[in-house]
């Protein structure tokens, strides 16, 4: 079980990553100057910028959003359940 959950959450923060590279080469096409040397400590500001753009043009946050912000909330479930798991 415990290999189960760590695969997930591996997998989870790599689609975390790659999500980000995606929100920033989405946010340097649309003219917003991405710093790619300090991304991991500024997502959370592109993450903003990205769904502000997106929601001002169609109405809606853009997908990308979500590809970001659900894999690491899913990987912080696998956290807690392999820590609490690991206690008991």
């Amino acid at each position: 079980m415990f290999e189960i959950l760590s695969g997930l959450g591996v997998l989870c923060a790599i689609w975390g990553v790659v999500a980000a590279l995606l929100i920033a080469r989405d946010l340097e096409k649309r003219g917003v100057s991405v710093n790619y040397i300090w991304l991991r400590l500024l997502i959370l500001k592109y993450l903003g910028r990205y769904a502000k753009i997106t929601q001002d043009e169609t109405g809606q946050v853009g997908p990308l959003f979500y590809h970001y912000v659900v894999p690491l909330n899913v990987a912080l479930v696998l956290f807690v359940v392999l820590v609490i798991r690991g206690w008991s």
